[in-house]
């Protein structure tokens, strides 16, 4: 029997790796805090690389010639989609705390954040809050187990593209759900102080309600995120806790 000599065993890994690499190196581009813009792109290759070469041996690729472009293809939208269902939780923040700051008339005070783009303040308060709390519930290394066992759910190639669309308009829909769970109680509030804003014009009609709202809106707005802040974090608490269930069983669902 002819032994194989170390290049063989190389050549026969190299295909395994090289896809576990793409795999990996979409999924950790777009999961929360490893795919953060202020996360050193060195670091997030080596973490790449490194779960790749600790899978190589263990994930096995059965390939044909004519199925590699469909397997990239299908590699890529499972990373595409990962990201998304990982993210999903972080864009309904930001668009808490957009709506938070347009109800309050903090929407003028805007910045540009590395992650989404241009946002206001209060929804990179809200979004710096919710990236300790997804550490502090050690939420990432849950990630990074939910993409190793992702393999032996989903293998590569197996991907059902038909489900995407579907998927893609579930968790784009959830996201809106969630932004108005975690800004309902500030938008209830600031509509109460509306109506009575326009109470108090109604019975004092010479006084410039603009002036003296604009001051009304941004205490009661404070306050109203203060005193609601322990709700905010629970909820947050219980999307990241079931995060990994989530990805789960949307990978399931995925699979041809």
């Amino acid at each position: 029997m002819e032994s194989l000599t170390p290049m063989d065993t190389y050549a026969h890994y190299l295909p395994n790796f090289l896809f576990i690499l793409l795999r990996a190196g979409i999924v950790l581009m777009l999961v929360p805090f490893f795919g953060s813009a202020s996360f050193p792109p060195q670091f997030r290759i080596g973490v790449a690389v490194a779960i790749s070469l600790v899978l190589t041996p263990v994930v096995e690729f059965r390939l044909v010639e004519a199925s590699i472009s469909a397997t990239v293809m299908r590699e890529v939208l499972f990373g595409l989609i990962f990201g998304l269902v990982a993210r999903f939780i972080f864009y309904a923040v930001d668009m808490a705390g957009q709506i938070m700051s347009s109800v309050t008339g903090l929407s003028m005070a805007t910045a540009f954040d590395p992650e989404i783009g241009p946002s206001t303040e209060v929804s990179r308060l809200y979004g710096i809050i919710a990236t300790l709390i997804f550490l502090a519930m050690d939420a990432h290394h849950d990630l990074i187990a939910v993409f190793v066992k992702s393999y032996e759910w989903l293998p590569a190639g197996s991907l059902n593209v038909e489900t995407l669309v579907s998927l893609s308009v579930s968790f784009t829909s959830k996201i809106f759900v969630v932004a108005l769970k975690l800004s309902a109680p500030i938008v209830i509030i600031m509509l109460v102080v509306n109506i009575l804003l326009g109470f108090i014009y109604k019975a004092a009609p010479q006084m410039n309600i603009f002036f003296v709202g604009q001051p009304v809106y941004i205490f009661i707005g404070f306050l109203t995120m203060l005193v609601f802040l322990p709700v905010f974090v629970y909820l947050i608490q219980g999307y990241f806790g079931s995060m990994k269930d989530d990805i789960g069983r949307v990978i399931l669902l995925m699979k041809r």
